[in-house]
């Protein structure tokens, strides 16, 4: 194949999962949409009414017991691993990285930096900790095409879009080759306990634990499934196993799609596959209470337990006369992402807000703030819901105006929700999320292009343009506050509204969250060649220059400095930041900043133990160094082996390239 073919096949290769996730939330928007035409909000308040209380009841156990048997996935994975770990341990850690990627997407991603973090923690080296991560994600897999087997050969019908229409015999192949994969896995794990694919070692589990695996999985999802079923009432037609089917290629489609908790993507796939059987009101409702029970309360929670979980181990650090990095600005992943992703689902609350019937009572609250509520309705509320999710991205990307915006809008959405005598546990939430980001200031270090430098056209252009958006829909709010359900999106949906005035509002509200994540989203980071000046530069900041470096990222503040070199698909740094303390850190975030911009994977080479925390804030690993320059797999622990330099990596992944180097240090004579 030509070279330039190939790179083309590679480049599209590398945007099919985005692609596919984009196509997948179109289909379920059109679904959602279909859906609604006919969809009355009294009628979900009205299904949310008739789901009794002992309904309620057996969800919340059934979520309970989703968790428990998500717990044993890691049980099982540390004696795969060779270092059982106490339940207790195992539990905490399986509930917050459970909880953390069911709301996030890219589960196998967002478990896995909580997952190093903590079992690092508790004695797993890398390579360790890598085998757990496997055992996970594989784990589910299994579980999924064992049901998913059965389901196809006891009800083939049962499939959304393909159950009435592919024949019966193509449902039982699919149903056998399920089995086979299972079957065949169960089988390998006995007669070969390891094989190298791709140059790597795979060892395998013996049978009894593979069987195990497959029989673990499948109750985890059965239970998880019956959350939802739970929550639904007694329809002809619709048996368990039935449910299972339209539930588990929901959630398929929600992972394929990569968008945190699959939102859209599942709903609309269980409104379609639901609807042969139940009323659009009723999945509606249950959707609404489950992903209350399954991902906002775990969320919450995970993210309380995890951030308190860092403050203990700090204080014992201290205790015992650890050392705190001076002029740290990071904090934990786990606490950052989770934030952003408490902030997305109280956007999606409030975009729903509709959905709760509302019986304003100002009479207790200044007139005047009254008067603004009243008027307000559904359109304010649900136009600082759309800005939320916006603002989410930016949180994650770790931009510092959109902390600020944040915590202005949830307060203000909680202002709203009270003055509008909403039920309280809306307004809760939001002041929740606001306590989960607000403690976390200085991890949200990096500047908005708004705030980057000068007032350019690049910058002015979408300021004025979301100046004009917000005052455009002011002027429309007082021509839809008629209407009893009116936030921006019943408004462009109504039928009771002209067309002109529906094309406005939503052209209007797309090029303000448009230009609102233009403002909002970071500067590119930028790096200097290493040539003459820089290396005089970096040497004036009192370090040896390295010899093999190909260029330099420096801090925010331009005042710490940090050479690298591309390895393979890694961004390489030689050494740590020298520079000032207060700038350093920012320098090891911007070169993870660069390293996602080339679509590569950051790395550390001959780290010191100074900086071993921010990079563990990373999601990376730190193994040390003997005196050769080879990788010594013991794990950094609170009290880590004597030694002076270590490779910090993404030790799952890149460990196997890296640790090659070691006949070679990367570093060069100048260290």
């Amino acid at each position: 194949m030509p070279p330039g073919r190939a790179g083309r096949w590679k480049t599209a290769l590398r945007h099919a999962p985005a692609v596919l996730g984009v196509a997948l939330l179109i289909g379920a928007v059109y679904v959602v949409q279909r859906e609604f035409r006919s969809l009355r909000i009294a009628d979900i308040h009205a299904a949310l009414l008739q789901i009794r209380p002992h309904a309620l009841l057996a969800a919340f156990g059934w979520t309970l017991a989703a968790y428990g048997v998500l717990t044993f996935y890691d049980r099982l994975g540390t004696y795969y691993a060779g270092h059982a770990v106490s339940y207790r341990r195992v539990a905490f850690a399986s509930f917050c990285a459970y909880a953390l990627s069911h709301n996030l997407g890219f589960a196998a991603v967002s478990g896995a930096a909580v997952r190093y973090r903590l079992y690092a923690h508790w004695g797993l080296s890398p390579p360790q900790i890598a085998r757990v991560i496997a055992f996970c994600s594989l784990t589910f897999g299994l579980g999924g095409l064992a049901l998913a087997g059965t389901i196809l050969f006891v009800e083939p019908g049962a499939v959304p879009f393909l159950g009435a229409r592919a024949p019966r015999w193509a449902m039982y192949a699919a149903a056998a080759l399920f089995w086979a994969i299972d079957l065949g896995y169960i089988a390998a794990s006995r007669v070969l306990p390891h094989f190298r694919l791709f140059g790597h070692e795979i060892v395998l589990p013996g049978w009894r634990m593979a069987l195990l695996q497959v029989l673990l999985a499948t109750v985890d999802v059965a239970v998880t499934a019956a959350i939802f079923h739970a929550l639904l009432p007694a329809a002809p037609g619709l048996n368990y196993l039935r449910f299972v089917g339209v539930y588990l290629a929901s959630y398929s489609a929600g992972l394929i799609a990569t968008l945190p908790g699959g939102i859209g993507v599942f709903d609309g796939a269980m409104l379609l596959g639901l609807e042969p059987y139940l009323p659009a009101p009723r999945v509606v409702g249950a959707i609404l209470i489950f992903r209350l029970y399954y991902y906002i309360i775990p969320l919450f929670l995970a993210g309380f337990l995890f951030a308190g979980n860092e403050l203990a181990m700090r204080g014992r650090s201290l205790l015992r006369g650890g050392v705190v990095p001076i002029g740290r600005i990071s904090e934990p992943d786990f606490a950052v992402a989770a934030g952003a992703g408490a902030v997305a689902l109280c956007g999606f609350l409030l975009l729903a807000l509709g959905v709760l019937e509302q019986r304003p009572d100002y009479s207790w609250i200044d007139a005047d703030f009254a008067a603004v509520a009243a008027q307000a309705g559904a359109f304010i509320p649900s136009l600082i819901g759309a800005a939320l999710m916006v603002l989410a991205a930016a949180l994650s990307q770790r931009v510092n105006l959109a902390w600020s915006a944040t915590l202005t809008l949830l307060l203000l959405g909680a202002a709203l929700m009270v003055a509008q005598d909403e039920p309280l546990w809306l307004p809760g939430v939001l002041l929740l999320a606001a306590l989960l980001i607000a403690p976390y200031r200085r991890a949200f270090y990096r500047h908005a292009r708004l705030l980057s430098g000068p007032l350019d056209a690049a910058t002015a252009v979408p300021l004025l343009t979301l100046g004009v958006c917000i005052l455009t829909l002011a002027a429309f709010e007082r021509h839809v506050r008629w209407l009893s359900d009116n936030s921006f999106w019943e408004v462009i949906l109504s039928p009771d509204v002209s067309n002109s005035l529906r094309a406005s509002v939503a052209l209007t509200v797309v090029l303000a969250l448009f230009a609102l994540w233009r403002l909002l989203r970071p500067r590119r980071v930028n790096w200097a060649p290493w040539d003459a000046a820089q290396r005089l530069r970096y040497a004036a900041l009192g370090a040896a220059p390295p010899a093999a470096a190909e260029g330099v990222v420096w801090g925010e503040a331009e005042r710490a400095a940090i050479p690298f070199r591309r390895v393979g698909r890694t961004l390489l740094a030689l050494g740590d930041p020298a520079g000032p303390a207060d700038d350093r850190v920012s320098a090891v975030w911007r070169l993870r900043d660069l390293a996602q911009q080339e679509g590569r994977a950051p790395a550390v080479w001959g780290a010191g133990r100074d900086l071993l925390d921010v990079y563990a804030d990373l999601g990376l690993s730190a193994l040390p160094l003997d005196e050769h320059g080879r990788v010594l797999e013991a794990p950094v622990t609170p009290s880590p082996p004597a030694s002076r330099r270590y490779l910090v990596c993404a030790a799952e992944r890149d460990l196997p390239a890296l640790r090659r180097l070691g006949e070679q240090p990367p570093v060069g004579a100048g260290e």
